[in-house]
């Protein structure tokens, strides 16, 4: 039964005798176990049915769940949009997810011919196309300009203090998912043209734009943040204006991820790692783009170098983090839901659902990095593993040697 011991366990268990609350050992599961057949488990009490059926692994945990993990799940279904005429936005920052203290993230959409105004941030962006097209411009410092086409499964990467903007193409716009390196982050603290200008003496704007007065009164003297705007002319037309007196090329700040051909694939799934070895401007940034079919797990493994920030783009799933000395916890994840796993802290995602599971993993840092379980068990002597485990040599074959990624 998933998320509880064997059924041939479960029997020994039931005739065990009760051991003390609290234990994260065989007895404490013993006591679990027993609790949830009986009326220990009843709640006659107020409860959000619809939230228990979403989390039945947080509403019924297994037996191995125990001690106190740090939050672990969110939704962007729970927090605030902010509404315009031409789109809209919302976040899930630190302040929604506490654990989170090295990424927020923004979800946004943009209908066609509307812009995010142009402007920039304290943080890097980091951002996943999850529908439609869209054209991405950024400044660079000596002045050259990069403009380029997304669509879904593309992604982009604007450093801090870049200039940019980002305009909805085609008949119905886009929608994306920005990732930024910093927990507290927030949408509504960016750097805006509009905001610049109309906080600006009317004076000094004349001067440092040569323009006369009646000119300057034409200009924004509120925040535009996400507006309609005229559908833009061709790629081709747009990069031969902005670069007619550029001085250098510039690196590209668009990756099709989506597009790529997989890092990793199995028969149960594949994952597509991208990081600052394959797309150079994401120097602080890495992500693996995970695919699980019914029944696949991305298996057990660990981040020595940065937390894990997890975004649910389809399909259901589970997650246990263990976080040592006796902590684990486990959650149901479903699409639109953030995930989030501390640093070296051990996990897996098994898809629940029958179709497939796709989740983006994030980290602040320049490589993707992981440690596979069954890498490092089938790579140390043979007698260490048999020792610790229990296991017989041939037991022990049956254990994949190489890292999978998607089992």
């Amino acid at each position: 039964m998933k998320g509880q011991l064997m059924k041939s366990e479960a029997k020994k268990i039931d005739g065990a005798a009760p051991s003390a609350y609290g234990s994260g050992g065989l007895e404490g599961r013993k006591n679990t176990l027993r609790a949830q057949k009986d009326v220990s488990a009843s709640d006659p009490g107020p409860k959000n049915l619809t939230l228990n059926r979403q989390n039945p692994n947080s509403n019924l945990p297994p037996a191995t769940d125990h001690g106190t993990v740090p939050p672990i799940w969110y939704s962007f279904d729970l927090v605030h949009r902010r509404m315009q005429e031409g789109g809209w936005t919302h976040q899930v920052t630190e302040r929604e997810l506490p654990s989170s203290k090295e990424i927020a993230a923004v979800q946004m959409r943009i209908t066609a011919g509307s812009y995010r105004e142009l402007h920039w941030h304290v943080a890097d962006e980091w951002a996943y196309m999850l529908a439609g097209e869209a054209r991405v411009t950024v400044l660079n410092p000596d002045g050259t300009m990069f403009i380029d086409d997304v669509e879904e499964g593309d992604l982009w990467l604007f450093p801090a203090g870049y200039p940019h903007s980002i305009q909805g193409l085609g008949d119905n716009g886009c929608e994306f998912l920005l990732v930024f390196n910093q927990g507290d982050f927030s949408e509504e603290s960016t750097f805006l043209l509009s905001d610049w200008i109309a906080h600006t003496p009317p004076e000094v704007l004349a001067k440092n734009f040569r323009l006369p007065p009646e000119s300057v009164a034409k200009l924004p003297t509120d925040q535009l943040y996400i507006f309609r705007g005229n559908r833009p002319e061709s790629l081709a037309a747009d990069i031969a204006e902005a670069t007619a007196d550029a001085r250098a090329k510039s690196p590209s700040y668009t990756f099709k991820l989506r597009s790529m051909a997989p890092t990793k694939k199995t028969a149960m799934g594949e994952a597509r790692i991208v990081d600052g070895k394959n797309f150079p401007v994401s120097r602080k940034i890495a992500a693996a783009l995970v695919t699980l079919k019914p029944g696949g797990l991305r298996e057990l493994h660990w981040h020595p170098n940065a937390s894990e920030w997890q975004y649910y783009i389809q399909g259901s799933g589970r997650m246990t983090v263990f976080n040592s000395s006796e902590q684990a916890r486990t959650m149901d994840f479903n699409a639109n839901d953030v995930g989030f796993v501390p640093a070296v802290a051990g996990h897996y995602v098994e898809n629940t659902g029958d179709t497939d599971l796709v989740f983006l993993e994030m980290f602040v840092a320049p490589e993707f990095i992981d440690f596979s379980l069954n890498n490092w068990i089938r790579h140390m002597p043979a007698t260490l593993a048999m020792d610790h485990l229990g296991l017989d040599s041939e037991e022990i074959d049956h254990i994949p040697s190489a890292k999978e990624i998607v089992l």
